[in-house]
């Protein structure tokens, strides 16, 4: 809607709310408030300002009239605005930028309100050949139509119900001990490659957080920082290993890792980089699986959920739980082992 009305009319009111969204409605004195939900100025406007007028509340058909002229790109437009889309990480926004580019692209121009569940589906299927951007399709759109419900601009969320592509992969390869030893002898202490594997392996951090550590972060030998994902607030002690590898470098002035001019790298160009480095070491990974690694590392020399949550800034025991109970059933099944050999 717009701001401003071009005329005055009689018992009608503006307002902003919490979301940032004018609304309009008409109150006659201390009567109800009667919400105004079409564009100003359209005949439907007119039509529910006079309704209102002569105490008639208007119905749900015509709270949301099918000539709404309100566009998809619209109300993204409007999310763009929100509390809701600006307390997101960037690394979050950027993602869900991305996604918001093909699908205004496509639909942009269709009417908001016309969106149904077979619209989000037909959507996803489209997508199946990728399930995780299928996926990715999915929680955008629910993040976009449960912000719409909450601001009052649509009764029900066409998501709901729709269920995500169900994937055969763990996600990112993991590492093996073996692949970390191979990419040590290929990049020895003193290279670029060395100190980013032991800064990613040392910290457990998403690329996103490797990138940005730096000096500055630590004291008393620990690091402390926000991580960029989930806003969670990360210590991590800087380990010996790490430190021989910082004494060594080359490190960066405001990041230990730096591009070969010494500057900070951003994780697109950190991560096409570092997968270079794994393939000239002859390792299948990339940064990420070095983060699962260390994951598993913590759990099998029993690290509980807590502790797992807290180093690597898991909000929910769901990821922590993975790690603790695979390294659980690794440590039952050599027990289990060890109790036949003593039988036979």
């Amino acid at each position: 809607m717009t701001d401003v009305m071009p005329r005055k009319l009689p018992y009608l009111h503006r307002e902003k709310t919490r979301h940032g969204t004018i609304t309009w409605y008409v109150r006659i004195g201390h009567g109800p408030r009667v919400r105004l939900r079409a564009a100003p100025n359209s005949p439907e406007f007119m039509e529910q300002y006079r309704a209102a007028i002569n105490g008639d509340v208007p119905s749900p058909a015509s709270v949301k009239p099918s000539g709404d002229p309100r566009t998809l790109a619209w109300l993204v437009d409007q999310w763009r605005k929100s509390s809701d889309w600006g307390s997101k990480a960037n690394a979050t926004r950027r993602q869900r930028e991305n996604l918001l580019h093909h699908v205004l692209e496509k639909s942009g121009r269709v009417p908001f309100r016309a969106v149904r569940k077979e619209h989000i589906v037909e959507g996803r299927e489209r997508r199946q050949a990728t399930p995780f951007a299928a996926n990715n399709f999915i929680k955008t759109m629910r993040a976009l139509f449960r912000w719409a419900v909450e601001a009052k601009f649509l009764d029900e969320d066409p998501t709901e119900g729709v269920t995500f592509i169900k994937t055969k992969t763990d996600g990112f390869l993991a590492w093996t001990v073996d692949d970390v030893e191979r990419f040590r002898a290929r990049w020895p202490l003193g290279t670029r490659e060395r100190l980013a594997l032991e800064v990613l392996l040392n910290t457990g951090l998403r690329r996103g957080d490797a990138v940005r550590l730096g000096r500055q972060h630590v004291r008393d030998g620990v690091a402390t920082l926000r991580a960029e994902k989930t806003g969670v607030e990360l210590f991590i002690p800087i380990l010996p290993a790490l430190a021989e590898a910082l004494k060594h470098g080359p490190k960066g002035d405001l990041t230990f890792i730096c591009g070969a001019n010494g500057r900070p790298m951003v994780k697109e160009s950190f991560g096409t980089w570092f997968k270079n480095a794994c393939k000239a070491a002859k390792v299948a990974g990339s940064s990420h699986g070095l983060r699962k690694l260390a994951a598993t590392m913590v759990a099998d020399r029993g690290g509980s959920e807590h502790e797992l949550q807290a180093l690597f800034g898991w909000q929910t025991g769901d990821q922590s739980a993975v790690y603790t109970r695979n390294a659980n059933k690794r440590r039952l099944a050599i027990k289990a082992a060890m109790r036949l050999a003593s039988g036979s």
